[in-house]
């Protein structure tokens, strides 16, 4: 019988996924048995209707240092088949990932946040994207998704001279929405998590939906994907009842149908 995987912890509060990379010793540096453990975690997350909203975050005051590269040297992949790096940044969630950021978020770290629909960050938390100091790139959607995120010549100024930022500043590129005080960025982030479980799940996830859409295909393509989208809310039970909630000015009861 092999042993649990403990590198990656889940906790549920109220219709919230807390995922917390538990790997201290490592600076929570990302190897095989994380990345199997976000993607299973975030697979609990994706199949249980009652979760909403999933938050990522690491033990002991560290977001992730990035790749292993003790655990890789002996042969170990920080990725898993068709989810990419850390088992999610080529991955597709369903529903809302919030990352919640204290200390470092280096290399694979980063992307990890990148990969995340929101992140909160400590004010002492910092970012980069050190690779090319390395003799690498960022290569876990870093220098794919950072140009997406903020203008080009800035991301390129990151990318290619590996500098770390601090949370301000990343808030002050649109990085990162919220800046918590330190040892509070998971309190802020499952703050931020409440508000959004009070909106309907399936209006969530067609924001997902048309957001991707958006991003990968011509206009036209992308505007005929948020009709079907449309489409599809308009016969849910819970537009149905968040009409009736407005007209009867009360907090609608959402069932994901």
């Amino acid at each position: 019988m092999s042993a649990p995987n403990t590198a990656v912890l889940t906790e549920t509060r109220g219709n919230v996924l807390i995922i917390t990379v538990n790997r201290p010793e490592a600076r929570n540096a990302v190897n095989a048995d994380v990345a199997h453990g976000i993607a299973a975690a975030v697979d609990e997350l994706d199949a249980n209707p009652q979760l909403r909203v999933g938050v990522l975050t690491g033990a002991a005051g560290t977001f992730s240092a990035g790749m292993d590269l003790k655990a890789a040297a002996r042969g170990e992949s920080p990725s898993v088949v068709d989810r990419g790096f850390g088992g999610i940044t080529e991955f597709d969630s369903a529903k809302p990932l919030i990352a919640a950021v204290e200390g470092f978020a280096m290399g694979g770290g980063f992307e990890l946040a990148l990969a995340c629909d929101l992140v909160v960050a400590a004010s002492g938390a910092s970012f980069a994207l050190p690779e090319v100091k390395r003799g690498l790139i960022a290569g876990g959607g870093g220098a794919i998704r950072l140009p997406k995120r903020i203008p080009h010549h800035l991301a390129m100024e990151l990318l290619l001279t590996g500098r770390t930022i601090a949370a301000g500043r990343a808030a002050e590129l649109g990085l990162v929405n919220r800046v918590a005080d330190d040892g509070a960025a998971l309190e802020a982030a499952l703050e931020l998590a409440e508000e959004l479980t009070a909106n309907a799940p399936l209006a969530l996830a067609a924001v997902k939906q048309v957001v991707r859409h958006s991003d990968r295909l011509p206009e036209p393509e992308a505007f005929t994907a948020q009709r079907r989208e449309i489409r599809g809310l308009y016969e849910s039970a819970d537009f149905a009842e968040g009409v009736r909630a407005f007209t009867e000015k009360r907090a609608p009861k959402w069932t994901g149908q």
